[in-house]
């Protein structure tokens, strides 16, 4: 479900079960055990009449409520679902017992490759030159700054991850955030990984921490505003942890005294706050899947009144940014492809915008960087992204150049207003991420910082390339592959991993990794399909595969794995295929339609129980997702959901092996939904292939906190999939 989370960064493992059950036991209250030692899940009736059809969810009772997981004391139902996933656990070691020492080799092969004692570029702000860095053996980095020069500048750090985390199975470092006097630093922190932060607050002059502290916070922290004593933060609801109220804060009092400045009650609607690159203007933003709304208020006067830019109209999405006596915004409005509108400060309605780039059918714009003298517009065209770079005065307008055939890149972290200097990201399956400075005026990029792979790495070894699937409805799928130049011979001989995300208009970019040369080096071939629902090719992209054209991302998702197939970049019975969050709604849906063409299914965090949850309005995030994938209170949306849900399409068949990833304290996917699924796919198939799964019982949507600590999770993957494609080193 859940757009909050990089595809990529799938959920990372904890290779100890907690309070592992006993399973030489032959039956638990929760589930008995089949001859092969696979827990098999109690049933329940647990039916659910809607639309004239009744559901019957047999294994609702793995779910637990926020209170039951965090009881000191826990009660029966929570025993049977902790003894219940701490079974299956044991259960996955034990079937992959045979690839320990292999998972162990890949880990340490992954964690190999990385800088250990790493540092980010600099980035300038106020005076200040501000990093991170890491040190050899450790998980979590320093956040640093130097006063005007990274040279001669005395380090202070601002947080201490490694001592911050001491002590705690998780921790995340939320956005942090310095007053304009450059004296107290505001910072948000999480614990749990249920994505609810606390804020605090440190004097960085005399290196304490003050009194204040801000509970039930998202993780964005706090907003500044001028008066260097007056923060912005929005607050969650506990339940559904719904972003739905801003908050005003006074250094030195208590959050009891705050006073709540705004509060969205549309409950398909989420709300946030931020500052102006100018440092003028304090924002608010309520947006829901398809309408967008702002207010603003001067950064100077925190206690002033807010003025809304737009009125929320149905369908009509902006955003906004400040520059001089205008505002700039980027919008829907008779444009489905976005265009860029400007209007007066003091006139703000629609009827005032006026074009400053029009709409284009075949360019996605995608959104802005202001400087000075020069403005920056990130679009997309067949594919791919690309930098234009105009001046204000009219005297320059052009795109930048990009070499790789396929490739990830965007504009970094340009803090600095009047300069001339862009900072961008670049990174393609054969180039290593690299941070550039370019010359705007000049035309001039400097690298500043490439990943660096240790051990050696040379990109003349690998080759990528952009190709073209065939969909059933003749639609043109692009998909970028890449490979190991020695190892690949294009004869149907080789296993090939598929890559998919296709929702939210997520765009799939091919980036750099090094744990993917674990895969590559041993003959696999490495490919994203970049599926309707993502946003690739423009809006007309993604709304051709979401609510009911939602199947066209499954279809396309197969069509590209046979068009792989057939063009013999893979050997048929060496297919592989991955997801995760809702991702793995996609693997779950092509192994209920093609189960045959996959050798082997990874899905992590997979959104697979659709109905039931967009049915719970209870369930974080589901108000929001109505325009995603259907309220299936209406019966046309809860057909044609019904039709794919991967939960409720399980039959007796045989299916591929399937890996799932889940977490215990996931707000986003619950691992309910990835238990519950297994269990009644487990009851029903007809095969004898793996089906196993690993929740990590310390983790949430985003896994593992640590860097090293993630690696587990694709070690775990990686030596699954090889195995299958007899590959046992």
């Amino acid at each position: 479900m859940y757009k909050h989370i990089l595809p990529l960064a799938l959920l990372p493992l904890l290779f100890t079960a907690c309070n592992n059950t006993d399973t030489t036991t032959s039956a638990h209250p929760a589930f008995t055990m089949n001859e092969d030692g696979a827990p098999i899940a109690k049933k329940e009736a647990h039916p659910t009449t809607i639309n004239g059809a009744t559901l019957e969810d047999n294994y609702f009772w793995m779910r637990l409520s926020d209170e039951q997981k965090e009881a000191k004391t826990p009660d029966a139902q929570t025993k049977n679902v902790v003894d219940y996933l701490n079974a299956e656990n044991a259960y996955t070691e034990k079937k992959l017992a045979h690839v320990k020492d292999f998972r162990e080799k890949l880990f340490q092969e992954m964690k190999g490759r990385i800088k250990e004692d790493d540092q980010s570029v600099p980035v300038k702000d106020n005076g200040y030159w501000y990093y991170t860095r890491f040190e050899a053996g450790k998980d979590y980095a320093y956040y640093c700054r130097k006063k005007d020069s990274m040279e001669t500048g005395k380090e202070e750090i601002l947080v201490n991850a490694p001592e911050r985390a001491a002590g705690h199975d998780y921790y995340s470092l939320g956005g942090w955030d310095v007053s304009e006097d450059n004296k107290i630093l505001g910072m948000s922190e999480d614990f749990v990984s249920r994505r609810m932060y606390e804020v605090i607050f440190k004097n960085l002059e005399q290196g304490e921490m003050l009194p204040d502290k801000l509970t039930d916070v998202s993780g964005g922290g706090v907003t500044w505003a001028n008066d260097n004593k007056t923060v912005f933060y929005t607050k969650k609801d506990t339940l559904t942890l719904r972003e739905s109220q801003i908050w005003k804060h006074t250094l030195g009092t208590s959050q009891a005294d705050d006073v709540m400045v705004y509060e969205e009650k549309d409950e398909e609607f989420y709300t946030g706050v931020y500052k102006t690159k100018s440092k003028k203007f304090i924002v608010i933003a309520s947006t829901q899947t398809l309408t967008s709304e702002y207010r603003v208020l001067d950064a100077d006067n925190p206690d002033a009144a807010w003025q809304v830019i737009q009125p929320r109209t149905e369908n009509l999405e902006y955003s906004i940014d400040h520059y001089e006596d205008k505002f700039y915004i980027v919008t829907n409005l008779d444009a489905k492809n976005f265009r860029l509108m400007e209007c007066p400060l003091d006139k703000t309605t629609k009827e005032n915008w006026k074009d400053v780039i029009p709409h284009r059918t075949d360019v996605l714009l995608e959104g802005i960087e202001i400087f000075k003298e020069f403005l920056v517009v990130e679009e997309r065209k067949g594919g791919l992204s690309q930098l234009h770079i105009k001046r204000w005065d009219g005297k320059a307008d052009y795109y930048m150049e990009f070499q790789d055939p396929t490739y990830g890149m965007g504009v970094g972290t340009n803090l600095d207003f009047d300069t001339h200097i862009l900072r961008y990201g670049y990174s393609s399956f054969i180039t290593p991420g690299s941070t550039y400075d370019y010359d705007m005026t000049t035309k001039e990029r400097k690298l500043l910082k490439q990943t660096e792979v240790v051990g050696g790495y040379n990109p003349e070894e690998y080759a990528s390339e952009y190709i073209q699937a065939t969909a059933n409805d003749g639609t043109k799928i692009p998909v970028s592959i890449m490979y190991k130049k020695s190892l690949f011979k294009h004869d149907g001989t080789s296993p090939l991993l598929l890559y998919g995300y296709g929702s939210y208009g997520a765009s799939m970019d091919a980036g750099f990794s090094t744990t993917r040369l674990s895969l590559l080096d041993r003959g696999f071939v490495y490919a994203i399909a970049h599926i309707r629902g993502g946003q690739e090719l423009g809006r007309f992209w993604y709304e051709d595969g979401k609510l009911l054209k939602k199947k066209n991302t499954f279809t396309d998702f197969i069509d590209c794995g046979e068009f792989l197939v057939e063009q013999k970049y893979v050997a048929k019975d060496k297919l592989f295929a991955m997801g995760g969050s809702a991702g793995g709604l996609l693997m779950g849906a092509v192994t209920n339609m093609a189960p045959d063409l996959w050798r082997g299914v990874v899905s992590a965090v997979p959104f697979v129980d659709v109905i039931n949850t967009m049915l719970d309005e209870t369930i974080p995030l589901t108000t929001g997702e109505f325009d995603e994938w259907g309220n299936p209170k209406e019966k046309q949306s809860f057909d044609y959901m019904l039709s794919y849900s991967p939960y409720d399409q399980i039959e007796k068949k045989n299916y591929p092996n399937i890996l799932i990833t889940t977490g215990y304290w996931d707000s986003q996917v619950q691992y309910w939904e990835p238990a519950k699924y297994l269990a009644k796919m487990r009851d029903m198939k007809t095969d004898n292939n793996h089906l196993l799964m690993w929740c990590n019982m310390d983790a949430g949507h985003g896994g593992k906190s640590g860097r090293f600590e993630a690696l587990k999770e694709y070690a775990l993957e990686y030596a699954f999939m090889l195995d299958l494609a007899g590959i046992k080193e």
